[in-house]
C-alpha cells in the first residue's frame, strides 16, 4: 500500500484564518483525479502546529471523509508533547485513516533514547501504520539510522520520511533498515535520486501544485527510467527550490491560490508571501506550465 507519490497537503483557510473544508474537498478530488498514491492531511506543510486540537481531529476527519477510500488516508499526528501525539494517533484510528505520520519532537531536543521511548510508546499503544519522520532542518533534531533501526522491529512502525536531502544519510537508512521498512523521501529537490537508490516514495510539497509530475517521476524512478524521470523532474525542479524561498507552506499556498484553488489564508505566525518574491516564484510557475501570465 505505502509506495508511490504522496502529496503533504496543504491546510486550505481563509483570509480570517478560519478552515475553508470547501475547498479541501476541491485539493482532494484535484489529487484523485491527478493520480497522487495518498494524502497526508495536517502534517507540518497542513500546518500542524497553528491548528488546535479540535481543528486538528476535524480537519482529518473531512479529509479522510473526502478521500471515501479512493486513495490512501494518511494523518499527520506527530507533535512535540508525547501525550498530544498519543491522542491524536488514537483519534485518527478511530477516523479510519490508513496510518499516521509522526514527526520528531521539535524545540524540545530529546536524546536519542527519548526519540526511540516517544515513538514506541505511540506504536505500543495504538495498532495502526506509523511512519516516523525525520526532518532535522525544521525540528533541530536528528533521529539517527541507528534509532531508527530499533524502532523499526515494531509490527506498528512501517517507514519513515526522511527529509534531511543528505546522500549518506539515505545511502545508511537503506542499508540498515529498507528490508524491515518503507524509506520516503520528504525532500522534494533528492526525491527522484533518493527513490532510484531505493526509497519506496516521496511524500511531497511540490505534488501540491503538480501532482501528476511528481506522480509519473515516481512511477518511472521506481521502474529504474532514470532518464525518463529525469526529463519530467527537470521540467519542474526549479519548484523543489523556489517552494521554500520562504518558510514552507507559505510559498505552496501562494502558488495554489495563483491556480484558483485555493483562498488567500494562512495563520500567524505564517505570513502571506513577500511581495519581493511573488515575481520569482510566478515566474518559476510559469516556466514549469503551472499557470500563465494571466495568472498573476
Amino acid at each position: 500500500m505505502f509506495t508511490g507519490s504522496y502529496v503533504a497537503l496543504v491546510t486550505p483557510m481563509f483570509e480570517n484564518g478560519d478552515i475553508d473544508y470547501k475547498s479541501l474537498e476541491k485539493l482532494v478530488k484535484f489529487h484523485v483525479e491527478q493520480g497522487t498514491h495518498g494524502i497526508v492531511s495536517v502534517g507540518t506543510t497542513g500546518e500542524s502546529a497553528t491548528l488546535n486540537f479540535n481543528d486538528h481531529v476535524k480537519v482529518l476527519e473531512k479529509t479522510i471523509s473526502y478521500i471515501d477510500n479512493k486513495i490512501v488516508a494518511i494523518a499527520g499526528t506527530g507533535a512535540n508533547s508525547t501525550s498530544e501525539a498519543l491522542e491524536l494517533t488514537h483519534q485518527s484510528k478511530a477516523l479510519g485513516a490508513d496510518a499516521c505520520l509522526l514527526v520528531t519532537p521539535y524545540y524540545n531536543k530529546p536524546t536519542q533514547n527519548g526519540l526511540y521511548q516517544h515513538y514506541l510508546k505511540i506504536a505500543n499503544e495504538v495498532n495502526i501504520p506509523q511512519i516516523l519522520y525525520n526532518v532535522p532542518g525544521r525540528t533541530s533534531v536528528d533521529m539517527h539510522p541507528d534509532t531508527v533501526l530499533k524502532l523499526c522491529e515494531h509490527d506498528n512502525i512501517i517507514g519513515i520520511k526522511e527529509a534531511s536531502g543528505d546522500v549518506d544519510r539515505s545511502i545508511e537508512l537503506l542499508d540498515k533498515c529498507s528490508e524491515k521498512i518503507s524509506i520516503f523521501s520528504g525532500d522534494d529537490k533528492t526525491a527522484m535520486r533518493d527513490i532510484l537508490q531505493g526509497f519506496r516514495g516521496n511524500i511531497s510539497v511540490t505534488a501540491n501544485i503538480c501532482p501528476r509530475e511528481m506522480h509519473d517521476v515516481c512511477r518511472l524512478a521506481s521502474a529504474g527510467s532514470k532518464d525518463e524521470a529525469e526529463i519530467i523532474n527537470k521540467k519542474i525542479e526549479i519548484l523543489h527550490d523556489d517552494l521554500f524561498i520562504e518558510s514552507n507552506p507559505i510559498p505552496v499556498k501562494w502558488a495554489l491560490n495563483k491556480m484558483n484553488l485555493i483562498d488567500k489564508g494562512i495563520r500567524l505566525p505564517l505570513t502571506w508571501l513577500d511581495e519581493k518574491y511573488q515575481k520569482i516564484l510566478g515566474k518559476s510557475l510559469i516556466s514549469a506550465g503551472i499557470i500563465t501570465k494571466n495568472d498573476l
